[in-house]
């Protein structure tokens, strides 16, 4: 039990990282300490929501792989390689027995930690933004 809760802190070690990161590349972009303060809440807002945004989608993405629906791109595009490739053609497969070969090998992912890493970010960037618009834009 011990070994399985310490995975899940460095998954959600590494992702709240990664988030931070992105968050402070945009913060760097913008050049956080040259504005004033409305500016400044408004270039945290940036980049907590593109952080939040960009994870979640990603984890809308392999939501969407883990379940198939990609498979079919993946058909096309090896087919076409093995296509230009010699003796390729001898490898073909149709495509009812190609999406059941994958199926098979897509395991069940229950990491969620990227989903909800991303929320809890893509919520600050909304809680900046508001804080932003009724303190600074209202006046």
């Amino acid at each position: 039990m011990k070994q399985e809760n310490k995975g899940t802190r460095v998954k959600y070690a590494v992702c709240i990282g990664i988030e931070v990161l992105i968050a402070f590349l945009v913060i760097w972009s913008k050049g956080f300490f040259a504005h004033s303060a409305a500016v400044n809440i408004q270039i945290l807002s940036d980049a907590f929501f593109v952080s939040g945004i960009l994870m979640t989608l990603f984890a809308g993405m392999l939501y969407v792989s883990g379940e198939g629906a990609l498979i079919g791109i993946g058909f096309v595009l090896r087919n076409m390689v093995l296509y230009f490739i010699p003796m390729g053609r001898t490898k073909h497969e149709r495509y009812a027995d190609y999406r059941a070969r994958k199926m098979s090998e897509i395991k069940g992912q229950g990491d969620r930690c990227i989903l909800i890493t991303g929320l809890i970010f893509l919520s600050v960037g909304i809680v900046f933004t508001a804080i932003w618009y009724f303190a600074f834009y209202q006046q």
